[in-house]
């Protein structure tokens, strides 16, 4: 018996030994892939530009509507839409037949009146001499100067009716107030005029105007940043107009509005800039970027962050290369990295790249990524 289950024994226990032996490298390879490779970067504070943009309103810094001061019939137009004029230059004709009239009434009138004051005062003279030798009685000739002060109001009463003719008349020939562009001519010669009609616009936009709106909180850090200790003014900004393309020249914030809107919790800002080309029309549209340089800030590589709920979250690496999910709020979000306000400090470990293969908890092998590396990504973007 012994002779026919001796071999047995041996061969079952070479199977133990060796599936123990095979167990054991599964367990290994299994270990080995449990502990993947990620690249890790260390969180460095840097010195930045920062660039903001905002929706901006153009507008021309001077914008007026020229309508008429009188009534009558439109007898020429002299420009033509688009049409660049000069201060003074003639843009309208009114028919001022009706308004010389007037002026022909008037100056009569005024010819009358200075005939009669006259006639009052050699009467009052005689009556003066009638009294001096008291052949009349003194109110005599309290009643001859009462009636020669109304002849000479009458005077002054006629003269403003032929200015006011004179005004009249200057006022059908209507002139460009400054150098400017004309817009659109909505009437037609013949046509007859109100006072007070619109006959057209005109802009001068040889600079322009640009509003826009600050948030309240982004007011404040512009304004302290303005006013460092560096002594830097960071009101130069720039505009991309609404093909995507810059504009050639920059301009300068000029003012800004005396209170906080209390609807939008936002504040207008005003910059003025160049418009040599005359490029720039008024009632464009345009997105206007500031400029400012940000020091000591902590920056965020984009592949790094990933999105829950509005939220925006890092993997941090600690000491035992275990991965921990963390928020962190940022300043603001560029194309390639984000500044951050907070929840992440300078010398911290995050995950570079794989976040979508990363899990809360995961053990890893760190990679390290050189910190030039990046910094001339950043430097590259702005």
């Amino acid at each position: 018996m012994k002779k026919i289950y001796a071999p047995v024994f041996v061969l079952l226990a070479a199977l133990i030994i060796l599936n123990y032996g095979c167990t054991g490298g599964n367990a290994n390879d299994k270990k080995n892939v449990e502990t993947p490779s990620f690249p890790v970067y260390t969180l460095e504070q840097k010195d930045t530009v920062l660039q903001t943009g905002y929706v901006a309103d153009i507008q021309a810094i001077k914008n007026v509507e020229i309508r008429t001061r009188v009534k009558g019939f439109l007898e020429k137009i002299y420009v033509d839409e688009g049409m660049a004029v000069k201060k003074g230059q003639v843009l309208f004709k009114i028919n001022d037949e009706e308004y010389r009239v007037m002026l022909s009434k008037a100056k009569a009138a005024l010819s009358n009146a200075v005939a009669d004051a006259r006639a009052t005062e050699v009467e009052a003279e005689r009556i003066k001499l009638l009294v001096d030798k008291k052949v009349i009685s003194k109110s005599e000739l309290d009643v001859a100067h009462s009636k020669l002060n109304a002849d000479k109001a009458t005077i002054e009463e006629a003269r403003a009716a032929v200015q006011s003719a004179n005004n009249h008349i200057a006022y059908t020939s209507i002139r460009a107030p400054f150098d400017g562009i004309i817009d659109r001519i909505p009437l037609k010669a013949g046509s007859l005029l109100e006072e007070g009609v619109l006959l057209t616009s005109l802009s001068d936009i040889s600079e322009v105007f640009a509003y826009f709106s600050f948030p309240e909180n982004e007011y404040l850090q512009y304004e302290r940043s303005r006013r460092s200790a560096t002594g830097k003014d960071n009101q130069q900004v720039n505009l991309v107009l609404s093909d995507g393309s810059k504009y050639s020249y920059p301009g300068k914030i000029e003012t800004v509005e005396g209170q906080i809107e209390q609807t939008t919790g936002s504040i207008d800002f005003r910059a003025r800039f160049p418009n040599p080309n005359k490029l720039l029309r008024h009632g464009a549209s345009a997105k206007l970027y500031i400029t400012s340089d940000i020091n000591d800030v902590v920056l965020v590589p984009q592949q790094s962050v990933f999105d829950i709920q509005d939220k925006s979250y890092v993997y941090t690496v600690d000491a035992g290369n275990k991965l921990h999910m963390r928020a962190f709020t940022p300043i603001t979000r560029l194309s390639n990295y984000y500044v951050v306000k907070e929840g992440l400090k300078p010398g911290e470990k995050i995950l570079l790249e794989g976040t979508q293969s990363a899990r809360d908890g995961m053990t890893i092998k760190p990679v390290a990524t050189p910190g030039n590396t990046l910094a001339m990504k950043l430097r590259t973007m702005n």
